[in-house]
């Protein structure tokens, strides 16, 4: 049965939007849900969190009736969220589940809908000119950040799906969007410069990634080590900081905070292969090991690093943030106090699987093929697996 044609079930379920189920799982609340995709999509990517039960049972078994072995794994919930790829199968199941005597809601919209969920907090910790944002997208950790300063905005690493968001925040704060900026061209989501380039906005990605083939570099603003960016009062300083990609770039706003791209996370660092593959990825991690020591190190120690994706290792700051001063990294990461070739052992001896549909994303980034936007959406939609396994990089 196609997953988007189920019928309404004889007994009526209601739904529950993802921004309260998500409420839920930040409170803290016991949360009880049954994922009913294929068990290869649970495996790659499901909803997680302190709290959170969830179990696996895929829709199919409930087309022709429950049978004793599929509701024994069904797990109480209070009430039970059912969930699925899109919210028609859930729908269905949860409606079946409730014929049973299950007190059952289901996600509206499914993980499609979970994946649309977008928050924004203030980084109360800068104390440069002007205000940082941060963006977060839950379902894969994606981060961005917008900088406003009187009547002017930039986004770094902005995100295609939410293109109107920024402009929209700005215009909220009074402010026109007069750039956005790439880090790199991304792996895991689709880059929203080129959508947001316009008279207004001037889209910027790094000189060094021309080298790789974009399409478009002649399109807009190529920016190299060491160029400026004037938000307001604020500066956005260029830091050419390779190693995830040959062209990974780094933003210092304001002196205060380091947008690190891929380069560096609040638990982790980059992995080095998604560019030159595994034949290249030594090296790789060798110039990543030399940006880190010659780049972002010699900072000062109070500057905020700010990635552009966060993990489940990870904690938020007491604002909400995934940021962290330099000093408190050293301190807890062992990969940053290593030497070389240490640093690169490490780096490559556990890496995580490689995101879903990474070749097909940065070739849409690269300008090398076209997708409209659901297309888009459909390629970003699963874990981003862009740093290395945080297991053996902290002291924790």
């Amino acid at each position: 049965m196609d997953a988007d044609a189920f019928p309404t079930p004889d007994e009526p379920v209601e739904s529950l939007a993802p921004e309260d189920l998500k409420a839920r799982i930040d409170a803290g609340d016991e949360v009880t849900i049954l994922d009913a995709r294929m068990e290869g999509d649970f495996q790659e990517w499901h909803i997680d969190g302190e709290g959170v039960e969830i179990a696996n049972v895929p829709y199919f078994e409930f087309l022709d009736g429950v049978d004793d072995d599929a509701l024994e794994r069904v797990p109480e919930g209070d009430p039970l969220v059912v969930l699925c790829a899109k919210g028609g199968a859930s729908e269905y199941v949860a409606g079946t589940l409730a014929e049973e005597g299950y007190d059952v809601v289901h996600l509206a919209e499914g993980m499609n809908g979970w994946a649309r969920i977008y928050e924004r907090h203030e980084v109360t910790r800068y104390d440069g000119p002007g205000t940082v944002y941060q963006y977060q997208r839950p379902s894969s950790g994606c981060l961005s950040y917008m900088v406003v300063d009187g009547d002017e905005a930039a986004v770094i690493d902005p995100l295609r799906e939410f293109a109107d968001r920024y402009r929209a925040d700005a215009a909220e704060e009074g402010a026109d969007l007069v750039y956005a900026l790439d880090t790199h061209i991304h792996a895991d989501h689709v880059s929203g410069v080129r959508t947001l380039d316009d008279e207004a906005t001037t889209g910027v990605i790094p000189a060094a990634t021309e080298q790789r083939g974009v399409t478009y570099a002649d399109d807009l603003v190529t920016a190299g080590d060491g160029e400026t960016f004037a938000v307001g009062d604020a500066t956005v300083e260029v830091v050419h900081t390779p190693g995830h990609t040959s062209g990974m770039t780094s933003y210092l706003v304001g002196g205060s905070l380091l947008a690190t791209g891929d380069g560096l996370f609040v638990e982790s660092v980059a992995r080095p292969d998604l560019e030159e593959g595994d034949e290249g990825a030594a090296d790789a991690a060798r110039r990543l090991h030399d940006s880190l020591h010659e780049k972002v190190l010699p900072l000062e120690d109070d500057v905020l690093v700010a990635g552009a994706h966060v993990s489940d290792a990870a904690d938020p700051a007491d604002d909400g943030t995934y940021t962290a001063p330099l000093h408190a990294l050293v301190d807890r990461m062992d990969a940053l106090t290593m030497e070389e070739d240490a640093f690169v052992e490490l780096v490559l001896a556990d890496m995580p699987p490689r995101p879903a549909n990474y070749e097909d994303i940065i070739e849409t980034n690269l300008g090398k093929r076209s997708v409209d936007d659901e297309r888009a959406f459909e390629l970003e939609l699963g874990p981003n697996n862009c740093a290395a396994s945080q297991d053996a990089l902290t002291s924790d």
